[in-house]
Parts: structure tokens; C-alpha cells; sequence
């Protein structure tokens, strides 16, 4: 009772209590894995970075290209084929971009770095664009980029290594969403299907488009010393609603064709989340978990907890903690744990929310930044502040570092 009793409080507290919401502006684990093998290469060892690039040539010996669509990217493709022109050697790597109907100076920019510069009639087709890019390469590897997406590192001898080990299969590479929240920047890291053979692996579906292989057969997914860093959805309130509207409209044109498919469901509730509809979104998530998915899917665990988080927004606290009973399920995800806490809070089970956010701070990593961290480690303190273990809060607020809200409360403390 001395926690129930004591929660009004937690309620009216002067800083919110925070969660680990995974991005609303954020279309995320684009790829349906369905269970696929995933083979980690220790490519540490591999990590090496050379100061030339004719020093870079002999860790990459296989020729590549990197195959790019835009339009109207001509703030982003400066910066970005830069950083393509720093990570990896030119000398085996050739920029293919291909413009899908840019009114700006896109193309001007593209022949600068490139003259694999090609034109395609867009025709609300993900997929044909990305395949007909694939087709102009001059060589069979392909890795796929967008022009958002800055690399950040890149170990030549690593996918050097994937490209002799698994000819055959999809090299995965790391990716960091950033994006605003209350005007601080957030990060969520996914990985995603980018580099394979064209001769083998093409892609299929309009909108969030998947590799698939030509012969309908499956193969692993390894994941290869690449990381990106994702700022798509960094764009103007006008710009993310037009991305979101036009992302929905395509969504439902697939589900025309594949009404009993999870993964279109998934997709539309996070269109609905960048349009902060919740309630579009709550029902979208709710519909694709009726369905006999895969636990172990990315997707399906992005789906579980962004309805959690919907039905929070929307004050259907008795309805999330119905997630009580896929608790053993997903409780192998810090983000999922971090949000039981949230959900436990919100319906004044203070004890049980404290357990799991503990739990949370054990996590080595998540997938929503601070989620095993400073996220959890705020509420905590939040929580003990309110019961006036004033001491206790403090030690929880400096466990979050140089996060602002939990500085702010040490110093009111002090």
C-alpha cells in the first residue's frame, strides 16, 4: 500500500518521467529477417585504417560499387558522398547515383564525385529504382546507401573477409538513427540488409523494400564493419509529414495485395507515429500482432514495443499491462524491460516498476539509446526523489551522466 499510496505523487511530478520511446519519426528495421541465421564476423582484427588510399587498396581487393537513388537531396549529397570518398579506397570502389526526378542541383553535385550518374522516371517503386541502379554497376557487389546516411567507419578487410567467407549471403551494416525529441537529439541503432551479390540478391516491395534472393531460397545475414549515421528524419515537421503521408499511401497499396502481412501492419504504425496519430498507430501495431509473426524477428519486437508505447500516450495503462503475459517472451530486450517499467508506473505498481527498471541498467546495450542506461537510472531516481530518499535519487541521477533533465534534478537536490 506504501507504494500505491505514495504514486499520486510520482504522477504530478514537476519533470516528466521519461521513456526509452523508440523514434516516432523513425521507419526502423526495414528488413524482415524471419528468423534468418545472422553470422558475426570478428572483424576487429580487420580494423585497421590506413592513412592512404593505395594503402586501403590491398585490404580491399574485390571491386564494389556503391549504388545510391535520390531526389532532391542536394543538401545531403555533398557531405555524403564525402564521407563515402573518406572511408573507402577508389580505387576498387565506384559510386553509382541515380537521380529519380530532382528539381535542385542533385545531379550537378552527383557528376562531381561520379560520372555513373543516372536517370530514372520514378514510379512509386522503391524497388525498381534500387534494382535498376543495381543494373547499371559495373560490378557485381553492390552496397546499397541512401543519401542521409554518413558513414562513419569502415574496415576494408573486414568485408573483404565476408565478400571470401559467404560469397553467397547479406552483409549487414550497423546503423545509428538520429533524431529530435523536445529538441535534443536521440539515437537508435539498427542493422540492415546492404551489400550482396546482384547476380544473386535483388530487391522486392514498393516501400520499405527487402533483399530477397532471385531463386526465392534463404540465406545468412552477416554482419560486416560498416556503421552509418542516419539523419533522415532530422527534417522539418512539413518535411516528415509529407515522408509519412506519402510512405502510408504506398503501404496501403501493398496491403491490397498482402492483407495478411505483419510486416505492412508494422510499417504503417510507424507512419502513423511520424503523423503522431496514436491512435492510427495503436490499432496498426495491435493488427499486425495478431498474426502468427516471429518473436525473434527485429521488426516484431519494434512492433511489441511501439504499441506499448502507444497505448501509454493514449492512457490505455490496464491494456499495456496486458504485456504481462509476453513478458518471458521479449524480456531478453532492455527496451522492452524499460518499458514494463514504464508500464508499471503508470499503473501505480511503483515496487514492480523499480524491479524492472534494475533489471534494465543490467543490459549491456539497446537498441533505443539510454535504455539500459540513463533512461531507467532517471526514473529511478525519480521515483526515490518522490518517496524523499533524497540521497538514494542522487546516486540513480548520477548514473545518467550528462543528461540534462537528471543534472537539472541534482541540482535542485542540492
Amino acid at each position: 500500500m506504501l507504494f500505491s499510496k505514495k504514486f499520486s505523487a510520482v504522477k504530478s511530478f514537476p519533470v516528466p518521467i521519461i521513456s526509452a520511446n523508440p523514434p516516432k519519426c523513425l521507419v526502423l528495421f526495414s528488413k524482415l529477417y524471419c528468423g534468418r541465421e545472422t553470422v558475426i564476423i570478428n572483424y576487429n582484427k580487420y580494423a585497421a585504417k590506413p592513412q592512404y588510399s593505395h594503402d586501403k587498396r590491398r585490404f580491399l581487393m574485390t571491386p564494389i560499387s556503391v549504388c545510391i537513388i535520390g531526389k532532391n537531396e542536394e543538401k545531403n549529397l555533398t557531405p555524403f558522398l564525402s564521407s563515402i570518398r573518406a572511408h573507402f579506397p577508389m580505387e576498387t570502389t565506384e559510386i553509382v547515383y541515380v537521380d529519380t526526378g530532382s528539381a535542385d542541383r542533385s545531379v550537378e553535385i552527383a557528376h562531381r564525385f561520379t560520372d555513373k550518374v543516372y536517370h530514372f522516371s520514378w514510379i512509386n517503386d522503391f524497388s525498381a529504382a534500387r534494382n535498376y541502379s543495381l543494373s547499371v554497376a559495373s560490378h557485381d557487389y553492390v552496397l546499397i546507401l541512401d543519401c542521409d546516411e554518413y558513414v562513419e567507419h569502415f574496415a576494408p578487410a573486414g568485408l573483404q573477409k565476408m565478400i571470401e567467407t559467404y560469397p553467397k549471403d547479406v552483409g549487414m551494416l550497423t546503423r545509428q538513427n538520429c533524431f529530435l525529441q523536445n529538441g535534443v537529439e536521440n539515437k537508435y541503432t539498427d542493422d540492415v540488409e546492404r551489400f550482396f551479390d546482384r547476380r544473386i540478391h535483388q530487391y522486392e516491395g514498393i516501400i520499405h523494400e527487402q533483399v530477397r534472393r532471385r531463386d526465392g531460397s534463404e540465406y545468412k545475414r552477416i554482419a560486416i564493419p560498416l556503421s552509418v549515421r542516419h539523419i533522415g528524419y532530422n527534417g522539418s515537421p512539413e518535411e516528415i509529414a509529407a515522408k509519412a503521408h506519402r510512405n502510408i499511401e504506398l503501404l496501403q497499396t501493398m496491403l491490397t495485395e498482402n492483407p495478411a502481412d505483419p510486416y505492412l501492419y508494422f510499417q504503417l504504425g510507424q507512419s502513423y507515429h511520424m503523423l503522431k496519430d496514436e491512435e492510427k498507430a495503436c490499432y496498426h501495431y495491435g493488427k499486425g500482432l495478431t498474426f502468427d509473426v516471429n518473436p525473434e524477428a527485429e521488426y516484431v519486437q519494434l512492433m511489441v514495443v511501439g504499441y506499448g508505447y502507444s497505448l501509454l500516450e493514449l492512457k490505455r495503462y490496464e491494456e499495456a499491462l496486458a504485456f504481462e503475459g509476453i513478458y518471458d517472451t521479449f524480456s531478453f530486450s532492455a527496451d522492452f524491460v524499460c518499458l514494463m517499467g514504464l508500464i508499471y508506473l503508470r499503473c501505480g505498481l511503483v515496487k514492480e516498476a523499480i524491479a524492472e527498471f534494475k533489471k534494465a541498467t543490467a543490459f549491456e546495450t539497446s537498441k533505443a539509446e539510454g535504455a539500459c542506461s540513463f533512461v531507467p537510472n532517471f526514473n529511478l531516481g525519480c521515483i526515490y526523489e518522490v518517496l524523499g530518499d533524497a540521497a538514494l535519487a542522487a546516486s540513480y541521477y548520477e548514473k545518467c551522466g550528462d543528461f540534462p533533465a537528471a543534472k537539472a534534478r541534482l541540482n535542485s537536490l542540492h
